[in-house]
């Protein structure tokens, strides 16, 4: 009969998945692991709507010069889902740092939800995600102040032409009901 017992615990040594001389670890945009914070969240989203916009842009130039209607159509489509995809890969980053599983993302449907994942603080330290994310950068703040920046004079720039057109409106509406 032998002495080892068959149901004991390997005795290998195994390597730690995390290197202990980072406290910090590698950020991956293009990845559905690892943790990213608030504001690189922020910042990133705005930068792949941005990108998304100008690949629009280019698009809807490309279309409008070969004048093919079914190339128009999908414009959107092309568009769209790869700035989807890469949003869901940032939202389940987003959730890892709040220690919640990325199946939490899906709660991004429900109105005011996305709100927790700009608002809501990532766990302070190493959680089952991995180690937090790097100390922000100049750049990563910059581009998180822009989004609000640019919402700000978009929407400024849409009451800007809708005002005056409403008031057109109205005129011409009071001008119909006289006659």
């Amino acid at each position: 009969m032998s002495a080892v017992n068959p149901y004991m615990p390997p005795r290998a040594q195994v390597a730690d998945v995390l290197d202990p001389a980072s406290e910090y670890q590698p950020v991956k945009i293009f990845s559905w692991r690892g943790r990213i914070g608030r504001l690189r969240y922020l910042a990133y989203s705005a930068l792949g709507y941005f990108a998304m916009f100008v690949a629009a842009m280019v698009l809807g130039i490309v279309a409008a010069v070969s004048a093919q209607p079914a190339f128009v159509a999908l414009i959107p489509l092309l568009v769209t889902v790869p700035y989807f995809a890469f949003l869901v890969m940032l939202s389940v980053q987003r959730s890892h740092d709040m220690g919640w599983s990325g199946w939490s993302t899906l709660l991004l449907i429900v109105p005011l939800a996305p709100l927790v994942w700009v608002f809501n603080r990532g766990c302070d330290g190493e959680n089952r995600y991995g180690a937090p994310p790097p100390p922000n950068t100049l750049g990563v703040k910059l581009g998180a102040l822009a989004l609000p920046v640019v919402m700000i004079v978009f929407i400024g720039i849409l009451a800007a032409v809708a005002i005056p057109a409403y008031q057109q409106y109205t005129i011409r509406a009071k001008a119909a009901q006289v006659r």
